[in-house]
């Protein structure tokens, strides 16, 4: 049997022949890249001069970069215990490094957050497209090779898997006859093998397999602590979720604060923290258990609405299914249940295109049927007062991540009857010492226009936008800003004639600060990793500590702090470990400051923690 390097040699030495190479290749978004196929290609091209290959793909995932300093510190000795043993894109290491020959070329309409900022060539090819109109650039620009990472039944089937999203289109227009490409599988039986469309590729459909392949792990997305401003804000967003509704959620930290405070309120837990909720009282309140159950139609398939669907919270059923999803990223333990789960459970999660998740054209009148009380709740870097929501690019156009679905979800949110879109936010971040609100008066590029305004929710509360006049969404939104910018920003509606000036910030607001939200939530329960993690003991305990140096960065006055809080420190023996795991117990030379700043951040998250620890 020839080695699996050699297979996949030939599979691209094949496509080079068979397409007269000028290679149009369509990549499935995440984990779909078939990583073996698609380096053997993207070598032998580079290797050919007179052959030319245009990518068009998106969400490369890579493992991070390691950094220097305390980063590289922590990440080094743990990346393939975290991030799995997934292997470098030749690609992406071509464009970071700036070797991508001038007959390759990329193109992503999502890029990973914040990955690419600094890479122009990623800058300049990014296409701005809304997850349902991918599919119309992509077949008009008429690929001729398609690639797809495949799981493995145990008959013997082949199964789309993780990616049905824009691939089970393209496979139906292929089969019409609206378009022509070949097909390359590579096997990968990690990859658990799904149903709905994923289950519908036969086996003549693939051209070029590589079968018995040296399958690569697969990538592994590593979950965040989830803090009291998380836990805050999934605490209010589950207030919002109606039973025998439709829910969609996000990855991420606050995408699992909102599953596990469902998960609470299903148990009849979460009452008691919200009768102790000190900001003022909004009149929103779902409550009580999911008797009906709810219904998932999502773009992605996350770790926390599988959590939800294995405690049957998620389990009304729309055509023989609990949840339609279009692709799935997550980590290591999600793959593995997923593959484990016996399969009648199984097939309840159907695996469908874009089309159907995000959008209602299309047998519109059963989608309208099944997706009531709809509930969408996706994430956003800023939102102005006036309710506009920024959530993939900077002010100054460079793109961090791109819109995604999350504008089809929200446009879905208005169009069904009952459907509400919530955005989630921290209210403030800290970069370089000094800590700034998300919420602002104005931002120079918007994801989704202040037109299609609903709910926005923060750790201090949630704000109901829609249909109403401007006066009255600056107060709401004024409402859930922390106390520190209020007056500010009051200021510039004020000045724009948005509210009156006899209006004044009323004293229930002013409570809004994160001491407010620390005192709330640290009598109860709540865990930093509501669904496991990768990171042992030690790490979690230094994760808060890492965080408060790197929001300090860059201010001398913060970081003399932590110094001198350092030098005051009293090693406690969870410091001890912390400072071993980082191989800063016997410092020397420089090492003796970044060893006092971080004995520093201990010192301050112990006091005054940045998360909830169990």
């Amino acid at each position: 049997m020839p080695e699996p390097t050699a297979r996949a040699e030939a599979i691209a030495r094949s496509i080079l022949a068979r397409t007269d190479g000028d290679i149009r290749l369509a990549l499935p978004l995440g984990l779909g890249k078939p990583v073996t196929l698609v380096n053997a290609l993207t070598k032998l091209v580079a290797q050919t001069p007179s052959a030319r290959l245009s990518i068009l793909t998106a969400l490369t995932l890579e493992r991070p970069s390691m950094p220097a300093g305390l980063a590289r510190r922590f990440m080094e000795p743990a990346a393939d215990r975290l991030f799995g043993a997934y292997p470098q894109i030749a690609y992406a290491g071509m464009m970071r490094d700036g070797t991508l020959p001038p007959n390759i070329e990329v193109s992503e309409f999502f890029m990973m957050a914040g990955r690419w900022l600094g890479v122009g060539e990623a800058q300049r090819n990014y296409i701005a497209a809304n997850y349902t109109h991918a599919y119309d650039r992509l077949r008009e620009w008429n690929p001729n090779v398609v690639m797809q990472l495949l799981a493995e039944a145990e008959d013997g089937t082949l199964s789309l898997s993780c990616n049905t999203d824009i691939t089970a289109d393209l496979l139906r227009d292929r089969e019409a006859g609206r378009l022509s490409f070949l097909l390359a599988g590579e096997v990968n039986r990690q990859l658990p093998a799904m149903g709905g469309d994923a289950a519908t590729l036969p086996g003549q459909a693939v051209d070029l397999l590589m079968r018995d392949g040296m399958e690569f792990e697969l990538f592994s997305a590593v979950k965040r602590p989830v803090g009291v401003t998380e836990h805050a804000i999934g605490l209010h967003v589950a207030r919002l979720i109606r039973d025998g509704g439709t829910l969609q959620i996000g990855i991420g930290a606050i995408g699992d604060a909102v599953a596990h405070a469902l998960l609470l309120r299903h148990a009849g837990q979460s009452a008691p923290v919200h009768r102790a909720c000190p900001l003022p009282p909004d009149g929103i309140d779902d409550a009580g258990a999911f008797d009906e159950g709810l219904y998932c139609v999502t773009e992605m398939l996350v770790d926390g609405l599988l959590q939800l669907f294995e405690a049957g919270i998620i389990r009304r059923e729309v055509d023989g299914a609990a949840i339609h999803a279009g692709f799935f990223v997550d980590c290591r333990d999600f793959y593995a249940r997923l593959r484990e789960m016996p399969e009648a459970r199984r097939d309840r999660i159907r695996m469908v295109p874009v089309s159907y998740t995000n959008q209602l054209y299309g047998d519109e009148a059963a989608k309208r049927a099944a997706r009531r009380d709809a509930r969408f709740v996706n994430a956003a870097m800023k939102a102005t007062l006036l309710g506009g929501i920024v959530s993939d690019a900077t002010a100054q156009g460079r793109e961090v991540s791109g819109i995604g679905g999350q504008f089809n979800f929200i446009e879905q949110a208005f169009a069904l009857e009952d459907g509400r879109a919530i955005i989630t936010l921290p209210a403030t971040r800290t970069r370089n010492g000094r800590t700034e609100s998300n919420i602002v008066w104005d931002h120079p590029h918007e994801s989704v226009p202040r037109a299609y305004r609903d709910i926005v929710v923060t750790e201090y509360g949630i704000a109901d936008l829609r249909g109403q006049r401007d006066a009255e969404v600056v107060k709401r939104m004024l409402r859930i800003t922390d106390a520190r910018f209020q007056d500010a920003l009051l200021d510039k509606a004020r000045a724009a004639g948005k509210i009156g000036r006899d209006f004044s910030i009323p004293d229930a607001w002013r409570v809004n600060t994160p001491g407010t939200i620390a005192g709330w939530l640290a009598p109860f329960d709540l865990p930093q990793f509501p669904f496991g993690s990768d990171f042992d003991e030690t790490e979690r305990r230094l994760l808060p500590a890492l965080d408060l140096l790197s929001e300090t960065q860059g201010s001398r006055r913060g970081l003399a702090r932590l110094v001198v809080a350092g030098l005051r420190s009293s090693a406690a023996d969870e410091e001890r470990a912390c400072m071993a795991r980082m191989g800063l117990d016997q410092p020397r030379g420089m090492e003796r400051l970044e060893s006092l700043a971080l004995k520093g951040a201990l010192a301050e998250t112990r006091r005054a923690p940045q998360v909830i620890r169990k």
